[in-house]
């Protein structure tokens, strides 16, 4: 036989055989597998594992506690709170109830700020409660709030400066004597989103004057208004001595003018020029003219008496300018906040408007020259907000307000201290009360668990254990890795050349 043939049998013979063995280790897998599962249906009841109960899934959207943007806070009882047992929380009360009327007339959807509109809650245990003594009143600030200690985040305290209302001397006509105008908001000043016949417009922001039906440029500064571009339209509405009065009942927010009959005129915050305040005696004490702890609204007013022409240059670098309008108050009533109710002398602060809601209690202790101004005068008073301030920034940060004349402007021009903040919250938003709310969730292993199936760190190399005297210490060898598979690449099939014919 030849050998060609003799291989083409032993090939066809070879691939018999093993069609044969892969069709009888087919059928001998697919009976073991059979059997198997027979026994173990029949023989092997495996303990049925209790079924995980299904979970909640997605958790329970419930709103977070409250949180006021670059804010730490610290839980505190009410025993913690220094100072808080030696208050007159009945005075404290009087003034959060005049601000409970104005929220409990609000409607609408709350402000989008951390207290919100939690504040209604107790405001309404207010409206029917009238306490006659200090327990009471210290008995339902305990009831109805949770004290948090607060202050700007990486700071240990707050901040606190003080205002009044100056009392001023001035005319209702110009003359040689009263020269200096107090203007009323003019009709070109233009703020987006507000009607140019709105009382108050915010203290904040883009102010423009308006040109036309359309053109929009910024509004003059105090430099433009103070040389006259505004002069001569009607907007007087009184005149005063100095320009350095005018600047600080701008500064103030606030002003009674009385007048040489015995009248007196009351005028109130209306809008102001967009532009931001700068503080003039951080200008002084930035030029070394006056040290930072010489300071106070006393040191000012005396530096420009004696330099008037360095008094002008020194009021334009704050080219924030207030325009005032018309308040119909007498001389016993206080001057009104930006809540819309007067103000308590004692009682009643500024906040940075964009963090805070009118209304709040603040618990405010620490030391300030009262008495004088090196006193260390002990200061522990519930006060709540009801004003802002263009200055006033920060969430551990308030202006006291001493009341009207020239000793609360004595008392508020010398203040410039840190202080601990506590604010008041409701209880509706108590970080604990929420707490108890949220879900559990799933527990976590018992310690015996965890140390029989320890989980090594896959980022840090497993390190040498130290046999001790008389110890055998068992070495598992390394496992092998699998030899890696030979590349087989596939044969090439011969090319077949194609005949081409030539072209003679």
């Amino acid at each position: 036989m030849a050998p060609e043939a003799r291989i083409k049998i032993f090939l066809r013979t070879s691939a018999t055989a093993l069609c044969a063995g892969i069709v009888a280790l087919a059928s001998f897998s697919l009976g073991a597998e059979a059997a198997r599962r027979h026994y173990r249906s029949h023989y092997h009841h495996l303990p049925e594992m209790a079924a995980i109960p299904p979970r909640a899934l997605p958790y329970p959207q419930l709103p977070l506690p409250f949180e006021i943007p670059g804010a730490q806070y610290l839980p505190l009882a009410w025993a913690d709170v220094k100072g808080w047992n030696d208050d007159d929380h009945l005075a404290a009360y009087k003034t959060f109830r005049a601000s409970c009327r104005s929220i409990n007339a609000q409607t609408g959807v709350p402000e989008s700020k951390a207290l919100g509109g939690s504040l209604s809650e107790p405001c309404r245990a207010a409206k029917s409660l009238e306490p006659t003594d200090d327990a009471k009143a210290k008995s339902f600030f305990e009831q109805n709030f949770s004290p948090l200690r607060i202050s700007r985040l990486g700071e240990p305290d707050g901040f606190v400066t003080g205002y009044y209302e100056p009392v001023l001397e001035g005319s209702r006509t110009q003359t040689e004597i009263y020269n200096v105008p107090v203007y009323r908001r003019p009709s070109n000043l233009f703020v987006r989103g507000f009607n140019q016949a709105s009382v108050s417009l915010p203290n904040k922001g883009p102010v423009y004057r308006k040109i036309g039906r359309r053109k929009l440029v910024p509004y003059y500064d105090r430099g433009e208004i103070e040389d006259g571009k505004i002069a001569g339209r009607g907007l007087e509405i009184a005149w005063l001595k100095d320009p350095t009065d005018l600047l600080f009942a701008q500064i103030q927010g606030s002003a009674r003018i009385r007048f040489d009959n015995g009248a007196t005129l009351r005028l109130n915050y209306d809008s102001y020029n967009g532009y931001p305040y700068t503080a003039v005696g951080r200008v002084l004490i930035e030029r070394g003219i006056i040290p930072k702890e010489e300071m106070s609204m006393q040191k000012i007013r005396e530096w420009m008496a004696q330099n008037p022409d360095g008094a002008k240059e020194l009021r334009r670098q704050n080219r924030s300018y207030i325009f005032f309008r018309e308040v119909n108050l007498s001389d016993k009533d206080e001057a009104v906040g930006a809540q819309g109710i007067p103000l308590t002398a004692g009682r009643s602060i500024a906040v940075d408007k964009s963090l805070h809601v009118y209304g709040t209690p603040f618990f405010i202790e620490g030391e300030l020259p009262i008495e004088s101004d090196r006193a260390k005068t002990p200061f522990h008073r519930l006060m709540i907000a009801q004003d802002t301030g263009s200055a006033i920034i920060g969430p551990a940060r308030a202006d006291l307000y001493f009341g009207a004349g020239a000793d609360a402007g004595r008392v508020s021009g010398r203040l410039r201290h840190p202080m601990h903040f506590v604010i008041l919250v409701p209880k509706s938003l108590d970080p604990a009360v929420r707490a108890a709310r949220l879900p559990v969730p799933d527990p976590r292993p018992s310690e015996k668990i965890a140390r029989l199936f320890p989980q090594p760190d896959p980022t840090k190399a497993p390190a040498a254990a130290t046999p001790g005297k008389g110890e055998t210490v068992a070495i598992a060898a390394p496992v092998p890795l699998p030899a890696p598979r030979p590349a087989i690449e596939p044969a090439r099939e011969p090319r077949r050349h194609k005949s081409r014919s030539h072209q003679q």
